[in-house]
């Protein structure tokens, strides 16, 4: 069984003006473009371009922290506190494992209930209730036409026969 070659991340640089180049497109992007590429599950590293250090962690945070002051607030206070806290407790080597652990729990949860949600939805869709009451309706509807005309059609024949 052959394995594909894992594809290498993309390298974003980050230079002293701040301005991000994404090396695979070629092109100046800004941290809207990043936050993209994280909802797309890319994989990318942003690194210092003059000194090469990683800046990934760093710039995912400079995300976040925008995106809370757009009013997407995701991250409640007392965990913002707690999380705060634990920088200078002996726990904080286990607060990030913890933290991702828990984090894929939920979004693994996330993706089965948003698949039986669906399933329920197709299922038990509204759209598909009014399309059969619809329908329902529309039977109906023919088969009073049908019984009315063919009593119009003998009363119509009945009088022809009587003159």
């Amino acid at each position: 069984m052959t394995q594909k070659p894992e594809k290498k991340p993309i390298i974003i640089k980050k230079y002293s003006n701040r301005r991000l180049y994404n090396t695979e497109i070629s092109n100046y992007i800004t941290l809207d473009d990043v936050c993209l590429m994280v909802k797309k599950n890319e994989d990318f590293v942003v690194i210092d371009a003059k000194t090469g250090d990683d800046l990934t962690q760093m710039t995912l945070t400079q995300i976040i922290v925008e995106q809370e002051s757009k009013g997407f607030n995701m991250l409640p206070i007392n965990f913002l506190r707690q999380i705060i806290s634990f920088y200078d407790d002996s726990v904080r080597a286990v607060v990030p494992h913890y933290l991702e652990g828990t984090m894929e729990a939920f979004t693994r949860n996330q993706e089965q209930m948003r698949h039986y949600t669906e399933a329920t939805l197709k299922e038990f869709s509204p759209f598909k209730l009014f399309e059969d009451i619809t329908k329902r309706n529309l039977s109906i509807i023919d088969n009073t036409f049908k019984i009315l005309s063919g009593n119009l059609g003998a009363g119509a024949e009945g009088e022809d026969e009587k003159k």
